[in-house]
């Protein structure tokens, strides 16, 4: 059967949408391997209690804003969470070498995983997008979900709002110092640990909001961290370690890629983003573009 122009343009568009959301997520994860130099596993985790919460949420609220609602306060949840963990345990690690600063991350995914089966159980869940964005729309003579609209729409401004955070605001550029050189940051009495750890729960806060923007698009369960964090750490290795812009590339290459092999060769649309990584690290070992470490 011929494919058409509509169902590629389409293809397309879900991929832009998927990508914005695995963009989100790996922002926030480039962000806190710039700053904090710390290869953060549980950083799906934190994506996964995002999507849970929003379920609960969403259905505790209910009615037209249930989402919304969720959307504001799920992203705070796992803040919430991240500040406990960050204060009790990562502020003790940050000058620890990676391979035990990865064992640590690890762990802690693994316990947050317990947490997450024993307060929401292992049922699969599933939350409704609001009903402005239900259904489909018209464009180029394609029927396009309004929700992958809206991911398209989302992704670019939190890009855009992470970008103003780190190079217009004072809190943003002493975090940009401190991920130079956080010894002369210190000699200048600047508190590079709360530094540290408003960095760690701006990563994690764009976790949470991947994790509440997924929660309509697939079954939330137990599990859903594991493919996150492995796609997401592919994303900044070929994107370059720390660079925002980069989680950006990576994410649109790894996403479309998935989107056209589900459209071409579905059996096997899986391999074909990481065909894509093993070619671009091929040709660019060190991602890219320009890495921070």
């Amino acid at each position: 059967m011929a494919i058409g122009w509509a169902e590629i343009f389409c293809q397309f568009l879900v991929g832009i949408s998927r990508s914005m959301i695995l963009f989100i997520v790996c922002a926030g994860l480039s962000f806190i391997l710039g700053v904090l130099r710390v290869p953060n596993i549980a950083h799906g985790s934190l994506y996964m209690i995002g999507a849970f919460a929003t379920f609960s949420i969403s259905k505790m609220i209910g009615g037209t804003y249930g989402f919304w609602v969720a959307l504001a306060l799920a992203p705070l949840l796992v803040v919430v969470v991240s500040l406990i963990a960050e204060r009790l345990l990562f502020c003790h690690l940050y000058q620890r070498e990676h391979l035990m600063l990865i064992l640590f991350t690890f762990s802690v995914s693994l316990i947050l995983g317990d947490l997450v089966k024993i307060v929401w159980g292992a049922e699969y869940r599933s939350v409704s997008p609001p009903e402005i964005l239900k259904g489909s729309i018209s464009l180029l003579g394609a029927s396009v979900p309004r929700y992958n609209l809206f991911l398209i729409i989302i992704g670019p401004l939190v890009g855009i709002a992470l970008w103003l955070f780190t190079t217009r605001t004072k809190i943003g550029k002493i975090s940009r110092a401190a991920a130079v050189d956080r010894e002369m940051v210190g000699v200048l009495g600047i508190n590079v640990s709360w530094v540290f750890s408003f960095a760690f729960l701006v990563g994690c806060y764009l976790a949470g909001i991947g994790g509440a923007l997924v929660a309509p698009t697939v079954s939330i369960t137990l599990g859903m961290d594991h493919t996150l964090i492995i796609e997401a750490f592919l994303i900044v290795i070929i994107g370059g370690l720390g660079n925002m812009w980069g989680a950006l590339v990576g994410s649109l290459i790894f996403g479309v890629t998935h989107s056209f092999g589900v459209l071409f060769w579905p059996q096997f649309a899986i391999v074909f983003p990481y065909m894509s990584v093993v070619i671009v690290l091929l040709l660019r070992p060190r991602g890219l573009l320009k890495s921070v470490w």
